[in-house]
């Protein structure tokens, strides 16, 4: 067995500061549209992955794949989204199994209201700040972390 290589003391800072940072900026960015327009978070990542799309539509499981998220977390989110009026589930046609989520037009104008709003925000308490260098670094670093996940993701699978 091997042995645990303990973080060191300004790693654990580190990894508690970021951490906390990812927990209180989700915490705002989920109120601030709570409160601004009436869309969760969550809400709203379905959105911007449904309006990424020129079809303004995505499988079940590819949207899934994209948020990574659980297949039965998606289900009963976009349920509660389609019973609001934001979304629509269409049959695949070509298989008879899947499913598509399709943006509708209140979801289109939901997004389309929320978005100014939110990436005002994300400017003033993430961006506004950071220099270029700054912002170099952190994407660097985020690309480094990603390639990672990347690679222990296909060890696992």
């Amino acid at each position: 067995m091997t042995k645990t290589r303990w973080l060191t003391k300004r790693q654990q800072q580190t990894w508690r500061s970021y951490l906390r940072m990812q927990t209180e900026l989700s915490a705002a960015l989920n109120r601030q549209l709570l409160n601004e327009s009436e869309l969760s978070l969550a809400d709203f990542e379905v959105l911007v992955r449904l309006t990424d799309v020129p079809t303004g539509q995505l499988r079940v499981v590819e949207l899934a794949r994209t948020l990574k998220w659980e297949q039965s977390r998606l289900s009963h989110h976009i349920a509660r989204m389609q019973r609001r009026g934001l979304v629509a589930r269409r049959e695949c046609t070509e298989d008879g199994r899947g499913w598509y989520v399709t943006i509708t037009e209140q979801g289109r104008r939901a997004i389309e209201a929320a978005a100014p709003l939110h990436v005002d925000l994300v400017r003033r308490v993430f961006f506004d700040d950071l220099t270029n260098e700054q912002l170099d670094a952190l994407h660097s670093l985020s690309e480094k972390v990603l390639d990672r996940l990347a690679d222990e993701s296909g060890k696992a699978g």
